[in-house]
Parts: structure tokens; C-alpha cells; sequence
């Protein structure tokens, strides 16, 4: 089929009835077709046999001369609706212009296949509707109330000779535009128009049909919305010869004019103030032109915010149809007139304070005698704002106590004064305030430290609250008019303006107290001149010359200004030259003293010295350092750390300031020896499982010693990277005294660490591992015995560290896979061997039975 494709010219399928004088319009569109996507269309019209041309699309000249007058008015003509379709359009049809119409599209493909040309049948017939109101030809006018009903009427026939039906539609004006109300199709079926659903499904909304081909429109329950002008809107509609219905004519008339009065419900004042204790006078009018019997129904309500709907709104008071009252005690509601209804709140309160408005419903009796609600509306809110009895009187501040130190006690009284207009259901509450004193005008907003509710319950705020908690600030109530604020210790970050707030609080009818008025008292500032304080600390050594293994003293003395009762704690430090490898970042903390005469070892580690250093206290201001037996290790500079403390708050010390003394030296004038240290190793470059072997060497130049009267602390590290990026690791140390210590491991890898010379630490990794690797360096501390016979430490001396690499043994770490490989390879073939003999031996033998044949032989030609 798709070889077979070509162009393809649609019209519809005839014949098409249409009525005089109606405008038709006539398709014709084209597919499948070749060349450019706009195609052109020529349309022929015949009546019998020969074709007459009408309009074309792309020649102007095509037109026959009959129709030149037509297609020049514009009574025919093309109109485009896509590239590939157009519509033919007559105006006012005639029964002349019956017949046949052909439409034609020149070629563009580049074969010729398909069809180029469609014809259709029009059938004209003469206008056999006719539409028409109930009584008249002009349109009456109704005037209704709002809940009214009212019924429209209007007359359609047909004398069509062909079998068509008729569509009633009924509309209604809205603005320039008609909208749909109810329709009773073609098929017979009602629809109501948008909007109208729920109408019609209440019954609200109904279309009946009548004798003489009438149709009624009935509406209940009339709003303001349905007034406007009816007409009735009738269409025919014709099935065509496809199946599907055509609609072929319309006409509409219209009816009515229904103008709807609406009811209104507004109360009478708009915003209302009123004093507490007074009394609230509303009014609810109801607007309404309905002259026959009714009754109102009427409900208050109260509501916080005007935008609140009747279901978040409180009901206040309500009255029925029947002029039943709902109970109320302090609130009454009247019928004062035929449409007037009134609300009075006695002894207002200021929660009454809110948004008021009414709802009121329309009843009309009905023939049986039951009532029936028309129309239900409610009033715009009215804002009622009751004033409370605000009570008279002023609020005093003053100090008490003011501090003339830090930490000195602070008192502040806030009094309520020249009290007036004041009820037994009035209290007072107070609220406490800071705010920082700047110079200028610079503005710094006030900080909350506590307030008291009408309960008089404490409520911290942000600022203190730590303090607050612990007790050192305290709020108490002294008297009925007179609160309190005490510091216990104030300090320089309290320095600052304080003023405080009075509130009055007003019980109200439910016992439930609010806030009426706010006063605020004149500020108090809190200040005190300072100076900062001043520590001057003096070092000074009492022996200026001495040798190593004597004692080293030295003293400070301390001087203040500004601290009030200070006390001193004293720190001890040394800074090591930098040749000394056990503290390289410098500074060494000794011994302290604390400003409650405790003492402390803070990083002195020398457990055979642990006697060795002495810090007392010769008098409040003075401070004596002792250190006996003095090592070469020892030089250095000596400092003073001074901190003074003032007494705080609740027994507390607080740090005030610190100082730092002048440096006091130690130094050594020594012509021993000098001691050097490398590391040194045969092969750097060992396999896995194999043992390292690494060498400390110490040489010594200058002065000669015996052996007897040197000795060596050796300690080995390593750093576990190619570059020195991380921290060196401790493997083992020997003492002077021939004791090993290792640290402890994670690797399997064992170490030894012995001395073979006097000059000479030997470092053993056994059976080495991949995590072996690294630099490895010594550390040595020489100990030289003097003339006395006192040993000195001599400072620590670090080799340079050699690299330890680790390689993989590939012939060891495959030897035991491939000798495991091939054993199991030899049993799992002999195994295989040993099954397949038994298979074949037993479980496969089959026992052939063979016939026995006859063994005789060939006797010679000569015998036979």
C-alpha cells in the first residue's frame, strides 16, 4: 500500500442540506501530495451536466462571468483555513445556486497518482423556522425581590421538508456577552451552562416543554445575578449522510427583562469606640422591598480580624424566624422595627475589643403553612476598639549603693509614686533594663535583664542570665511599691545606664489579667574611673659567677599599681639554646606558684633531679627560684612569669594582668671534649625477612677522655616517609646505665639494641617488613664526670638520618604457592587416574557371549 500512495482531495460527504438565505461553507482539503506544503484549490459548480467555475486561489482570471459579480462582493469567496485546506463560503445561499460542486488542485507531484478532484451534493431548501415570545414581539420587563421565582416562555417550530430537529437554548446578558443558562439539545438531552450545575441539580433551574411547541424557563431562588435580559436561542440541526448532525440555521428572540432588588444587611455605625465598663449599642438594618409577609432571622457575631470567615467567628447572640432569643447574661438582643435589630454588650471589657457584624435570613411562608428561606446575607464587619481605664502614676529610680571598685556591691530601688485612678484589680509588675554607655551620640539599643508577668513569676532575658542563676544578681520586691535590682559584685562590663519599667496589669471578667499601661522611669547611670592597671617584675641572680654542679638562685620581685588587694602567681622558664634537641620550639616551663601558694612541676622531666628545683615565696611581692646541682644541659635563659589577681565575685580570683622579668643567663665556660654522632649502615637496601643492621657512631674531638668517665644515652627514631613530613617515631633507647627500652610495636618486626664499643650502638630490625621503611636517626646525651666526680649532662646531639628501604623477595614469596600448586595438581591427577580404573574395571564391564562355530579345514581339490 505504500508504493500505492498519492494525492488525496477530501470533501465532505453529501449531499449537505442547507436553508436559503443562510451562509454556507463548503471544505476541501488535500494530502499526500508532493511539492510545496501551500497547495492551490479551484471550486466548479453544475447543476446538471457541464461544470461553471467559481473561485480559485491562485488564478484571478478563473472565475466564470456569471459569478464575477458574487465573488466581487464577497457573497463568495475562498477562505484558507491551513496550506493544505480551504473553505468555500456563500452568502445568503440561494435554492439557484442546488447542485453539485467539484473541487480541484492543479498537480504538483512528480507523478501522477491519487486523485486531484472531489465533488459534494447541496441541497438548499426554503426557511422553516420560526421563533417567538409568549405574547408580544417586544420583551417584557419583571421586577422581582432577591429569593423571588419567576417563569419565561418562548414559542419554536418548524416546517422544514427534511427530518430536522431543534436545539433551545436559553441565555442570559452578562455584559456584552450572552451566557448559556439551560439548553434542551438536538438529542433531547438538558444542559445546563456553565455555572448553572449545581442550580440545575437543586432544581433551582428547569426547562419544561408545552403544548404548541412552547418552551418554559423556570427559575427559583432569584439573586442578584440572574437579572439581566433573557432570549431564547433556537437551532436546527439536520443529520448528515455520515452520521454526525450539522447544524444548518439559528434564530433567537428575545424575552425579558428581569431586574432583581437586592436585600442588604449593614449595621448602622461604622468604627466604634467605647470606654471599658461601658455599654456596646449596635444596629442591624435589613434593605428589602418585599411588600408581602416575612420574617427575619438574625445572628451576631464577633470576630478578631476582619478577614475571618462565619466559621472561625465566635456567635454571640442569635434570633430565630419566630423571634426565639438565644441566652446571653451581659449581652441582649432586640427587635426594635420591622427591619431593625439591636445588640447591647453591658460592662464592656477590653477583650470585647474585635470586629462585629450580622447575619440575616429572609423567610417567606409557603401554601402549606411551613416557611421557606429566599435570601441570607451578612453585614460588613465594624471595628469596636474599647479603651481601658488606664490607671496615674509615676515611677522614681535611685542607687542605694553605687560601686567605687570593681566588684563592689550595687543596689538600685525603682519606686512607684503619685498613684491615682486606681481599682482593687489593678497590679503592678516591673520590668529591668541595661543599656551601654557610649560617648557621642552614638544609639545602642537596651537589653532585657529580667522582667516579672502579672503573676509576679521571674522572666530572664538574655543578658546575665548565668549570673542571675548563680545568684549574683538578685531582683526581689521590698515593699508593695518598690522593687529592687542588687549586684553582688559589679563589675567593668556592668558599667552602664539602668532604668526600669512599671507595668499595671487589669484583671478582667474571666480573671484572666492583661497588660493596660507601661511606664518607664528616668535612667541611672552606674560608672566608676579606672586606670589601667601596671606590673613591673624585676629578675635578679644572687651569685653572679658559678660552675656546673652548684646551686643557681635567683629572685623576683614584683611591683603593682592600680590592682586593689592583688595577689601574684609566679611561673619559672627557661629557653634552651638551640642546639639543645629536646625542646626545639624554644621556651621550657619549669615550676609555678600559684597565687594560693600552691606549687607545681609543669615540664621538668629529670627524674634524677626531681628535688632539684625550689620555688618559694620570701614576702608578698618577692619570689625566690632555686636549682641545685647544675647541669651543662642547664644553660639558658631564666625568666619570671608574673599574673596578678584581684578578688572577684562569691570568693573568686580574677586575673587582672600579666608581666614578664628580664632574662637571668646560665652559661657554661667548658674545655672538655666535643662529641659528634652519625648513623652508617652496610646495605640501606635489604629484602623482606631479612635483618637490618644500623650503626651509632660517636666520635669525640678535643680534650681525650678515659671511657670510665664518659657514658651515653642513645635513642633510635623513625620518620615513616621519604621527606621528614611527619613525626618521628620512637623505637628504643639505651641509658648510660645499660638498660634497653622499646616502645611498643604494631608491626611483627623485633628489635635489638646493644653497645659493641664505647663509641659504637648497634640497631637490629629482624626479620624486616614493608612498614620498616623510612629515615632512622639517633639521638645521643653525653654524660661527662668532672674532676669532682659529679656527672654532667652534656646537651643532645642528633645524627643525620639514613633512608631504610624494604624490597619484596619474588622467588621466596612465590616458592610456597607454586610447590602448594603442584602437589595438589599431582594428587587431584592421580586421584582421576585411580577413579577412571575402578569405573572402567567394575562399573562398565559387559560380558559378550559368543555363538561356537565349527572348526574344520579346507580339504585339498585333489581329495574333493
Amino acid at each position: 500500500l505504500a508504493f500505492c500512495r498519492g494525492r488525496i482531495v477530501r470533501v465532505p460527504k453529501g449531499p449537505l442540506i442547507r436553508v436559503a438565505g443562510t451562509e454556507v461553507a463548503i471544505p476541501c482539503s488535500v494530502s499526500d501530495y508532493d511539492g510545496p506544503s501551500e497547495q492551490n484549490f479551484d471550486w466548479e459548480f453544475s447543476r446538471e451536466t457541464d461544470f461553471v467555475r467559481i473561485v480559485s486561489t491562485w488564478d484571478s482570471t478563473f472565475t466564470s462571468e456569471e459569478y464575477q459579480k458574487r465573488v466581487g462582493r464577497g457573497d463568495i469567496k475562498l477562505r484558507r483555513s491551513s496550506n493544505d485546506a480551504v473553505e468555500l463560503v456563500i452568502r445568503n445561499i440561494q435554492p439557484a445556486d442546488q447542485g453539485r460542486y467539484k473541487c480541484s488542485t492543479p498537480s504538483t507531484d512528480a507523478t501522477v497518482q491519487g486523485n486531484y478532484d472531489a465533488e459534494v451534493q447541496v441541497k438548499v431548501i426554503s426557511d422553516g423556522l420560526s421563533v417567538s415570545g409568549s405574547k408580544a414581539r417586544s420583551s417584557m420587563s419583571l421586577r422581582l425581590s432577591e429569593g423571588d421565582s419567576f417563569k419565561l416562555r418562548c414559542s419554536a417550530i418548524t416546517t422544514s421538508p427534511e427530518h430536522t430537529h431543534l436545539h433551545v437554548t436559553w441565555q442570559l446578558k452578562s455584559g456584552s456577552s450572552w451566557r448559556d443558562i439551560l439548553s434542551l439539545t438536538h438529542e433531547g438531552k438538558f444542559q445546563p451552562g456553565p455555572g448553572y450545575e449545581e442550580r440545575y441539580r437543586s432544581g433551582d433551574i428547569r426547562l419544561d416543554t408545552g403544548a404548541n411547541d412552547t418552551y418554559r424557563l423556570s427559575v427559583s431562588q432569584a439573586s442578584s445575578a440572574d437579572g439581566g435580559a433573557y432570549r431564547c436561542l433556537v437551532s436546527e440541526w439536520v443529520r448528515g449522510a455520515d452520521g454526525s448532525w450539522q447544524k444548518i440555521q439559528e434564530k433567537s428572540v428575545e424575552i425579558a427583562t428581569v431586574s432583581i432588588q437586592r436585600t442588604d444587611v449593614v449595621i448602622s455605625t461604622s468604627n466604634v469606640s467605647v470606654t471599658e465598663r461601658d455599654s456596646l449599642d449596635l444596629t442591624c438594618n435589613i434593605t428589602t422591598d418585599r411588600s408581602g409577609i416575612f420574617q427575619a432571622e438574625v445572628m451576631w457575631y464577633f470576630s478578631a480580624s476582619p478577614d475571618d470567615t462565619l466559621s472561625d467567628a465566635q456567635l454571640l447572640l442569635s434570633m430565630d424566624h419566630d423571634s426565639v432569643v438565644s441566652d446571653s447574661t451581659l449581652i441582649s438582643l432586640s427587635h426594635v422595627d420591622r427591619n431593625s435589630y439591636r445588640l447591647l454588650v453591658r460592662d464592656v471589657d477590653v477583650e470585647d475589643s474585635g470586629y462585629y457584624f450580622c447575619e440575616a435570613a429572609i423567610w417567606v411562608p409557603l401554601h402549606n403553612g411551613s416557611w421557606h428561606k429566599v435570601v441570607e446575607r451578612t453585614s460588613a464587619p465594624v471595628s469596636v476598639v474599647v479603651t481601658a481605664l488606664e490607671p496615674d502614676y509615676d515611677v522614681f529610680l535611685n542607687a542605694s549603693k553605687t560601686p567605687k571598685f570593681s566588684d563592689d556591691p550595687t543596689e538600685l530601688n525603682c519606686r512607684i509614686t503619685n498613684v491615682q485612678d486606681t481599682e482593687a484589680n489593678i497590679r503592678f509588675s516591673v520590668s529591668w533594663y541595661y543599656r551601654q554607655h557610649l560617648p557621642g551620640d552614638d544609639a545602642v539599643a537596651e537589653e532585657l535583664l529580667a522582667s516579672m508577668d502579672a503573676d509576679w513569676a521571674l522572666l530572664l532575658g538574655d543578658r546575665g542570665r548565668e549570673r542571675i542563676q548563680n545568684g549574683e544578681i538578685i531582683f526581689s520586691k521590698k515593699s508593695a511599691d518598690t522593687f529592687s535590682l542588687r549586684i553582688q559584685w559589679t563589675s567593668e562590663s556592668d558599667r552602664g545606664d539602668y532604668f526600669c519599667v512599671i507595668s499595671a496589669w487589669s484583671r478582667h471578667r474571666n480573671n484572666s489579667w492583661v497588660k493596660s499601661k507601661d511606664v518607664t522611669s528616668a535612667s541611672v547611670n552606674i560608672f566608676w574611673a579606672t586606670q589601667d592597671y601596671t606590673l613591673t617584675v624585676e629578675a635578679v641572680k644572687l651569685k653572679p659567677f658559678f660552675v656546673a654542679g652548684h646551686t643557681f638562685e635567683m629572685t623576683c620581685k614584683v611591683s603593682s599599681k592600680n590592682i586593689k588587694t592583688p595577689r601574684y602567681s609566679v611561673l619559672i622558664t627557661a629557653e634552651k639554646p638551640l642546639t639543645d634537641q629536646s625542646r626545639p620550639n624554644g621556651t621550657t616551663r619549669i615550676i609555678s606558684l600559684s597565687q594560693d601558694s600552691v606549687v607545681r612541676l609543669e615540664d621538668w622531666t629529670d627524674q634524677t633531679r626531681v628535688d632539684g628545683v625550689v620555688l618559694e615565696k620570701v614576702q608578698e611581692n618577692e619570689f625566690r627560684y632555686r636549682m641545685y646541682q647544675t647541669q651543662i644541659s642547664d644553660a639558658g635563659l631564666y625568666r619570671c612569669v608574673v599574673t596578678a589577681w584581684s578578688p572577684g565575685g562569691g570568693g573568686m580570683w580574677r586575673e587582672a594582668v600579666n608581666g614578664l622579668s628580664n632574662p637571668i643567663q646560665i652559661d657554661f665556660q667548658t674545655s672538655g671534649p666535643v662529641f659528634n654522632v652519625s648513623v652508617h649502615s652496610d646495605s640501606p637496601t635489604i629484602y623482606q625477612g631479612e635483618v637490618a643492621d644500623l650503626l651509632c657512631i660517636v666520635t669525640m674531638e678535643g680534650m681525650p677522655l678515659e671511657p670510665d668517665d664518659m657514658s651515653f644515652d642513645v635513642s633510635w627514631f623513625a620518620v615513616r616517609s621519604f621527606a621528614l613530613d611527619r613525626e618521628p617515631i620512637l623505637l628504643a633507647s639505651l641509658d648510660r646505665r645499660g638498660i634497653v627500652t622499646q616502645s611498643r610495636r604494631n608491626g611483627s618486626s623485633e628489635l635489638s639494641l646493644e653497645r659493641i664499643s664505647p663509641l659504637e650502638f648497634r640497631l637490629r630490625v629482624h626479620g624486616c617488613e614493608d612498614h620498616d621503611f623510612g629515615n632512622h636517626y639517633c639521638v645521643v646525651t653525653p654524660w661527662v664526670r668532672s674532676a669532682t666526680g659529679v656527672w654532667q649532662r652534656e646537651p643532645d646531639i642528633k645524627a643525620k638520618p639514613i633512608f631504610l628501604s624494604v624490597k619484596m623477595d619474588v622467588l621466596n614469596a612465590f616458592k610456597y604457592p607454586l610447590l602448594i600448586g603442584i602437589g595438589l595438581a599431582t594428587v587431584i591427577g592421580l586421584l582421576s587416574c585411580l577413579i577412571g580404573y575402578c569405573s572402567s574395571r567394575w562399573c562398565c564391564k559387559k560380558e559378550v557371549q559368543e555363538t561356537r562355530r565349527e572348526r574344520r579345514r579346507l580339504m585339498s581339490m585333489e581329495m574333493d
